[in-house]
């Protein structure tokens, strides 16, 4: 290629190669699709209309489900004293140094710093502890929409790791042990809808290790997500099981019907932001985005075809499909733009992912149609007309089967990248052809330091197709578990007996 023509294709797409060039592919993609901006603040970001959007479409769903589970929303200050955040020293110790804090008013320093919350534990539970007198008080479940400061030192990776972000956060107070665990599987399956029904990325949903759980929580479930085109895994969202520890803390108790005092069970789950670089990494390709369905800003655009003399009949009709299809709850929309042709327009949407799109142009006016172009699947052949009668019917038909045929693609991606490993000298292999791979382990916490040092060490020494490098890590012990087998009653790489199935890789 030409030194000219590298230049112009570096301006056409995403202008880097998903599988070769991963990084600058997803930092071109997501500027170029005006999903964000940068800010003067290292590892902070602008969130731009499209991706809030999203943000949005997500929570709708998510909080009209925790709702029909009893749960309530609430919102709890941002800034947190220190002698709060003392409270839960061992808790906070893997966060301190991401802790931001304010010193000064003004011109003054002030008496008492105060931090921006790394999460909220230290400012919600003494409320509980006020709250909550009586088992009549009981089950408490609340959620709160906010933002999170993190000072991360980590590269930033924008979605996936930043300083500050969006999430949700729950947190759960019972009398019962039994109940609070049955609210963390109930929200870890909430959590596997958000991404398998709405954002079509499939995950695995598991525990877990000693290692990895949540600091000063009894166990910790997880939902983990795959990025096939580097082989890495994504923490997705995370429900803990809290146990007593935290009500010990802050001494929250109740009385129960006896009259006794009882400590109460509690939980917290959370969902971050990270959910859209997670559907990003997982479905972009090097034209731009491709949006799910059921997550898209817009989920049909509409573009009149006009000939060398325009069309007015063109153009009143494309709006009327607009109007027609935003009345029967579509989003859609009518790109008229003038100046601009159909090519340039499809470039554009097809940057930003627009499941559908449908063109009409004279010849399919007289032939009463449009016709429909997919996004995740743009071959010529793939494109279909769809007859002006009954035409909302047919694009809703559509956006279900280019939302299921996402999920499938990426759901077959992720299997043929999960290699069954079952004896150390095919780990570090596996990984470095884009792999996570599946193990029998005896979930040790001393044999899980050993792999992630061990496989450090080995990674700088072998070819990797990803051209990524690392340690590998426990990313779940998945909640689905086949029996061992006879080839695998052992340890991968200790040797001492397995006890269960484990999935190891990569991650984010």
């Amino acid at each position: 290629m030409s030194k000219k023509k590298g230049a112009r294709s570096k301006l056409l797409g995403v202008g880097a190669d998903k599988d070769t060039e991963f990084g600058e592919w997803y930092i071109n993609l997501v500027t170029r699709a005006e999903l964000l901006d940068y800010y003067d603040i290292s590892g902070c970001y602008i969130l731009r209309p499209d991706s809030y959007e999203i943000w949005e479409n997500i929570q709708r769903w998510f909080d009209a489900q925790i709702k029909a589970l009893g749960v309530r929303n609430a919102y709890f200050p941002l800034l947190v004293s220190e002698r709060a955040l003392n409270t839960e020293k061992d808790h906070i110790a893997d966060f301190c140094p991401e802790v931001a804090w304010v010193t000064r008013s003004g011109q003054s320093e002030m008496a008492e710093p105060v931090a921006i919350r790394p999460t909220s534990e230290t400012i919600m539970y003494p409320a509980y502890a006020k709250w909550i007198r009586s088992y009549r008080d009981l089950p408490l479940r609340l959620n709160q929409w906010s933002n999170i400061v993190r000072w991360e030192f980590k590269d930033a990776v924008p979605f996936i790791r930043s300083r500050e972000f969006l999430w949700q956060e729950g947190h759960s107070a019972f009398a019962s042990k039994a109940d609070a665990e049955t609210e963390v599987l109930q929200i870890l399956d909430l959590y596997r809808r958000v991404y398998e029904e709405l954002l079509a990325v499939p995950v695995i949903p598991g525990r877990k290790s000693e290692k990895e759980k949540f600091a000063g929580g009894d166990y910790t479930t997880t939902v983990e997500a795959f990025v096939s085109a580097n082989g890495r895994g994504i923490q997705a969202a995370t429900s803990h099981h809290l146990g007593q520890n935290f009500s010990k803390m802050f001494t929250i108790e109740y009385e129960d019907e006896k009259g006794e005092k009882q400590m109460v069970y509690q939980n917290s789950w959370g969902l971050t932001t990270r959910s859209i670089g997670t559907m990003i990494m997982v479905h972009g390709d090097n034209s731009g985005l491709v949006m799910p369905p059921r997550v898209a800003p817009i989920q049909v655009v509409v573009v009149p075809i006009q000939m060398k003399v325009a069309s007015e009949e063109v153009e009143a009709k494309a709006a009327a499909i607009t109007e027609e299809l935003c009345a029967g709850g579509i989003r859609a929309h009518l790109d008229n733009r003038k100046g601009y042709k159909p090519g340039n327009k499809f470039a554009h949407w097809e940057m930003r992912g627009i499941p559908v799109r449908l063109e009409l142009g004279p010849k399919d006016l007289e032939q009463s149609q449009v016709v429909a172009g997919r996004r995740d699947d743009t071959r010529r052949e793939a494109k279909r007309a769809l007859p002006l009668e009954g035409l909302c019917a047919s694009v809703s038909a559509l956006l279900d089967e280019v939302q299921a045929n996402m999920l499938a693609k990426a759901r077959a991606q992720m299997e043929a990248q999960t290699k069954t490993v079952l004896k150390w000298e095919d780990f570090v292999p596996a990984l470095n052809q884009k792999n996570i791979c599946r193990v029998p382990w005896c979930c040790a916490l001393q044999c899980e330091n050993d792999i992630k040092k061990k496989s450090g060490e080995e990674s700088q020494n072998l070819e990797s197709a990803s051209g990524l490098t690392g340690a590998a890590k426990s990313l779940c012990i998945p909640l689905e578990q086949p029996p061992l087998g006879d080839d695998a009653k052992q340890c991968f790489h200790c040797g001492v007996e397995a006890t269960h199935w484990a999935v190891f890789g990569r991650s984010y």
